[in-house]
C-alpha cells in the first residue's frame, strides 16, 4: 500500500530552497498576470496636472490608455517587476516559512499558532521589501502618464544620476508601514480561511484560490491610504508640482493628500488595487502551494 503524503506536513520537510524557489515562481506569475490593472492603479493615484491623465474608473482608464497610447503601454515597467519579484518573493516566502517553523506555526496544537502567521508574514515583508523597493520605484516611474522611460535600465540610471540612491528608498519606510500590516493581515486571513475550508489539511487548490483571494482583497483595502502615499513618493521625480517633487517622506505625503483631496484622497485607486490583489493573491498562493508541493524533497 502506498502511503499518501500529508500535504500540510510539506512545509517543514520541503526545505528552504524549495520554499524560496516556489515563492519566486509564484511572485513572477502573480505580478505579470495582473500588471495592466496595477498600471491603472498607479495612474489613478498620481495627482495629475493634465486632464488627459485623470481617470474615472478602471474601464475608463483602460479604454483611454489603449486608444490614445496603445495597449502595450499598460505593460510598460513589467520587466522591472519580473526582475525584482523573483528574488523578493523568494526571500519573502523563505523567511515566512523559516519564521513560522521557528515560532511553532507548523506544529499542531501549539499555543503560539495564532501569533506565528502574522509574525512570520511581517518578518518576510521587512526582508523582501528591502530588495523590491528600488524595482517598484522604477516600475512606477515607467507606468505614469507620458513617462519618458522605455527601458528599466535607462530609468534606473537616470533616477540615480538626477536624484541619487535615496530616491530608490525614500518610500521604504512608507512601504514597510503599509506592507507589514498588509502582509500580517494577508497571511492571517489566508491561514484561517484555508483551515476553515480545508480542516483535514488535504491538497485542495480551491481552498488556496479562495483563501488567497479573500486575504488579498481584505489586506489591499485596509492599506490603500498608505499605498497612495507610497505612489506619491515613488513618482515625485516625475511631477511638475514643486511641492510633490520636494516631498520628503510619509508624513509629508499624507499631508499633501489630505490638503488637496481630503479623506477621499486616501482611497485613490482603491478599486483597481483590490481588483489587482484579489486574483493576483489567489494566483500567487495557488502557484506557491503548487510549486512547493511539486518540488518538495522526498525522503
Amino acid at each position: 500500500m502506498v502511503e499518501e503524503d500529508d500535504y500540510e506536513a510539506l512545509s517543514p520537510n520541503a526545505g528552504l530552497g524549495v520554499n524560496m524557489l516556489a515563492g519566486a515562481l509564484a511572485g513572477i506569475t502573480e505580478h505579470s498576470v495582473m500588471f495592466p490593472v496595477d498600471s491603472i492603479k498607479t495612474r489613478m493615484q498620481v495627482f495629475a496636472t493634465s486632464p488627459a491623465a485623470v481617470y474615472t474608473g478602471i474601464g475608463n482608464a483602460f479604454t483611454r490608455i489603449s486608444s490614445t497610447e496603445g495597449v502595450r503601454t499598460l505593460w510598460r515597467g513589467v520587466s522591472s517587476v519580473i526582475m525584482g519579484a523573483g528574488p523578493a518573493h523568494a526571500v519573502h516566502f523563505g523567511t515566512y516559512e523559516a519564521i513560522k517553523e521557528l515560532t511553532g506555526g507548523n506544529r499542531e496544537g501549539n499555543a503560539n499558532q495564532w501569533l506565528s502567521a502574522p509574525l512570520a508574514g511581517a518578518s518576510a515583508t521587512i526582508a523582501s521589501d528591502a530588495l523590491m523597493n528600488p524595482f517598484d520605484v522604477i516600475k512606477q516611474r515607467m507606468q505614469v502618464h507620458q513617462s519618458e522611460f522605455r527601458s528599466m535600465f535607462t530609468c534606473a540610471s537616470t533616477v540615480f544620476r538626477n536624484e541619487g540612491l535615496s530616491a530608490f528608498y525614500v518610500s521604504y519606510p512608507t512601504t514597510l508601514t503599509m506592507t507589514v500590516p498588509f502582509t500580517a493581515a494577508q497571511f492571517t486571513v489566508y491561514e484561517h480561511v484555508k483551515k476553515l475550508m480545508n480542516p483535514r489539511g488535504e491538497y485542495s487548490p480551491l481552498s488556496h484560490i479562495v483563501a488567497g483571494g479573500v486575504a488579498g482583497g481584505v489586506a489591499a483595502g485596509l492599506t490603500t491610504p498608505l499605498d497612495v502615499a507610497k505612489t506619491l513618493l515613488q513618482t515625485r521625480g516625475t511631477s511638475a508640482d514643486q511641492e510633490i517633487r520636494h516631498c520628503r517622506g510619509m508624513l509629508d505625503a499624507l499631508r499633501i493628500i489630505w490638503r488637496r483631496d481630503g479623506l477621499r484622497g486616501f482611497s485613490r485607486g482603491f478599486t483597481p488595487r483590490v481588483v489587482t490583489h484579489m486574483p493576483s493573491n489567489a494566483l500567487c498562493w495557488l502557484s506557491y502551494e503548487f510549486f512547493k508541493a511539486t518540488m518538495r524533497e522526498r525522503p
